[in-house]
C-alpha cells in the first residue's frame, strides 16, 4: 500500500488548525505580528523601489511627505510641527521621513542575515545532531569557538576588516548568528533523531538526506522559528549599534543607529534628533521579541531557546 509522501494528512490539518488556534489566543504573538506588518508595509512604500538590472523605478505608493535625503539648512533642528511631525534633522531633513526610509534598511538587514544564518545554521546543526559522534563534536567546537565572542566585539571586527557597507554588514551578522542557530537546530535534531518515524524511515532503506529534509528537518521548525524571530531582534539592534559606530549603513542613507550618531551631539537643543529614532528601534525590537515569546508559548514550551 503506497501513499502520497506529500499529501497533507487529516492529523496534520488538524495540528495546523490547533496552531492557529493558539496562536490567535496568544495576544503576545498578535500585538508582536501586528508591529511586524506595520513594519514591513512602511519598509515596502515609504521608498521608490530601484529595479537595477532593468533601471526601473516602482512606487506604487507612498506615504512620505518629504525627501529623506533632501537638506534645507534653513530649517534645521525645527521641533515638530505639523509639516514636520517628528522636527528636522542639523541639515532640516525632515526626521519622520528619515524614520520611515529608515524602516527599509532594519528589515532588509535583519530579515537577510537571519535567512543566511537559519540556512547555513540549520544544515550545521541538523548534521551535527543526527551523525553525532566526531561529525557533531568538530562541528560543535566550532560553533562554540564563534560564540565565545560578544556578538557585537565580532561583528564589529568583520566589519571592521571588510570595507563598511550594507553587503558586508549583512554578511558579518549572518556569520554571528549562525552558532546560536545550529545549537537549537543541533538541540531539536537529537530530541528527535531517536523517534519511531525515523526509525521506521530508516528501516525502510530511506537514505540519510531522504531522513533529514523529509524526517527530521520537518519536526525542528518550531524552536528554530521562535529562536530565528527573537535573533531578528537582535540583529536589528545589532545593526543600530554599527550603524552608529559608522560602520554599519554610510551616509547619506536613513538608518536609525545612523540618525541616533548624527543627532547625539544635538541632543541638548534639540533632543527629537535622537527620541524618534530610538523609538523605532525600541517598537522594532519589541514586536520581534513578543512574537518570539508568542511562538515560543504555542511551538515550544520546553523553551529550547538561545540568547
Amino acid at each position: 500500500m503506497s501513499t502520497n509522501r506529500f499529501q497533507l494528512t487529516d492529523e496534520r490539518k488538524a495540528h495546523y488548525g490547533r496552531f492557529i488556534r493558539q496562536f490567535r489566543n496568544n495576544q503576545k504573538a498578535v500585538i508582536g505580528l501586528g508591529i511586524i506588518v506595520m513594519l514591513f508595509f512602511v519598509a515596502i512604500f515609504a521608498q521608490k523601489i530601484v529595479v537595477p538590472l532593468i533601471d526601473v523605478t516602482i512606487q506604487p505608493f507612498s506615504f512620505v511627505p518629504h525627501d529623506p535625503e533632501a537638506t534645507n539648512v534653513q530649517n534645521r533642528e525645527q521641533a515638530p510641527s505639523m509639516e514636520h511631525l517628528m522636527g528636522t534633522d542639523n541639515l532640516g531633513r525632515d526626521i519622520f521621513s528619515r524614520v520611515l526610509a529608515g524602516a527599509r534598511i532594519s528589515v532588509l538587514v535583519g530579515f537577510t542575515s537571519i535567512s543566511i544564518a537559519m540556512i547555513f545554521g540549520t544544515t550545521i546543526g541538523i548534521v551535527a545532531g543526527y551523525y553525532q559522534g566526531l561529525v557533531d563534536e568538530g562541528l560543535m567546537r566550532a560553533m562554540d569557538a564563534m560564540m565565545s565572542f560578544p556578538p557585537i566585539l565580532l561583528a564589529l571586527t568583520i566589519v571592521a576588516v571588510m570595507e563598511p557597507n550594507l553587503t558586508n554588514l549583512i554578511l558579518a551578522l549572518a556569520f554571528v548568528y549562525t552558532p546560536f542557530i545550529a545549537r537549537v537546530a543541533r538541540s531539536a535534531a537529537l530530541s528527535v533523531r531517536n523517534e519511531s518515524f525515523v526509525e521506521a524511515a530508516v528501516a525502510r532503506g530511506e537514505s540519510d538526506t531522504y531522513i533529514i529534509f523529509r524526517e527530521v528537518l520537518p519536526n525542528c521548525v518550531g524552536p528554530l522559528l521562535v529562536q530565528g524571530s527573537i535573533n531578528i531582534a537582535f540583529t536589528m539592534l545589532l545593526e543600530a549599534s554599527l550603524s552608529f559606530l559608522g560602520l554599519g549603513v554610510q551616509p547619506p542613507t536613513a538608518s536609525w543607529g545612523l540618525m541616533i550618531n548624527q543627532g547625539w551631539a544635538f541632543m541638548g537643543d534639540a533632543p527629537w534628533l535622537v527620541f524618534f529614532p530610538a523609538l523605532a528601534i525600541a517598537t522594532a525590537v519589541i514586536g520581534f521579541n513578543l512574537l518570539g515569546d508568542g511562538l515560543r508559548d504555542v511551538l515550544d514550551p520546553k523553551g529550547e531557546i538561545i540568547e
